[in-house]
């Protein structure tokens, strides 16, 4: 599933093609996603996007009437295009710019979603979500505090979006690992210490992956269809069996909330 690296960097690389271009058409191939496409998307047409903003997961792409929520789901991706370049298998949705480009998702398994938000409100997927990582409000102490009495083990707590959103499985992995924190400690018995310790980091392991341009998943390209680098500094994501890179024990697997973890028993305390 693209993370919100990716997802900032598709973002990254679609604003320069279509801010403050004007929509001349929208075409849904397919309105039959994860919730069906609704007619209100065809409100963008004839209109200009005037902001691109991602929150969370979700990228909103604003005009004067309201915003489309687009989500890349578990295997979506998308590109801009020239509008003349013939559609390929699975590309379900689009908006044609008055630039001659096309901004197409394509979503093979179809879990994505392209909904809409009127002004002055806020989508009910969008309404409780937590800070983003990457602001001033995700905060050691707020963490902390919310964690007290809390037995989820501190991965599964770091990865809800209460918490905090777009802190997936991949970086939960690689941030708990470079905190020294077991995956499976109950998140309320972690010390203000170690969140002082663990915040910062998620803030760097996202801020590089963004800079390196997203992890590189089998189903994942950015818009201009080249892939990320950062998978190729993972420490411990997708490493079990292998020496961990400070004691060189064997890394191991775990299942938690029905996804792969990989720590270092050693390492992770």
């Amino acid at each position: 599933m693209p993370e919100l690296p990716e997802v900032e960097v598709s973002k990254m690389g679609i604003t320069p093609h279509i801010l403050n271009q004007t929509v001349i058409k929208v075409n849904i191939h397919n309105p039959n996603m994860r919730w069906p496409v609704p007619e209100e998307v065809y409100q963008l047409e004839h209109l200009a996007v005037t902001k691109v903003e991602r929150r969370a997961k979700y990228l909103l792409l604003h005009c004067e009437l309201g915003s489309v929520i687009l989500h890349l789901g578990m295997s979506g991706n998308l590109r801009v295009v020239s509008a003349n370049e013939p559609l390929k298998k699975h590309d379900h949705i689009e908006f044609i710019f008055e630039n001659n480009k096309a901004l197409r998702l394509n979503d093979p398994r179809r879990f994505g979603c392209c909904l809409w938000q009127e002004n002055d409100t806020t989508h009910k997927l969008l309404s409780k979500l937590g800070p983003e990582p990457l602001t001033d409000e995700f905060l050691a102490k707020r963490v902390f505090e919310q964690s007290r009495n809390k037995k989820t083990p501190v991965k599964q707590f770091i990865m809800d979006n209460a918490t905090v959103v777009g802190v997936g499985n991949i970086y939960a992995n690689e941030s708990l690992f470079k905190a020294g924190i077991h995956p499976k400690r109950e998140a309320g018995k972690v010390s203000l210490k170690r969140y002082h310790t663990l915040i910062p980091i998620i803030k760097d392991t996202l801020s590089e992956a963004i800079t390196q341009g997203g992890t590189t998943l089998k189903d994942f390209a950015q818009s201009d269809g080249k892939p990320g680098y950062f998978a190729q500094k993972l420490l411990v994501y997708g490493r079990k069996g292998q020496p961990c890179t400070i004691c060189k024990t064997e890394l191991e697997e775990i299942r938690l909330g029905q996804r792969s973890t990989i720590f270092c028993k050693k390492c992770q305390k």
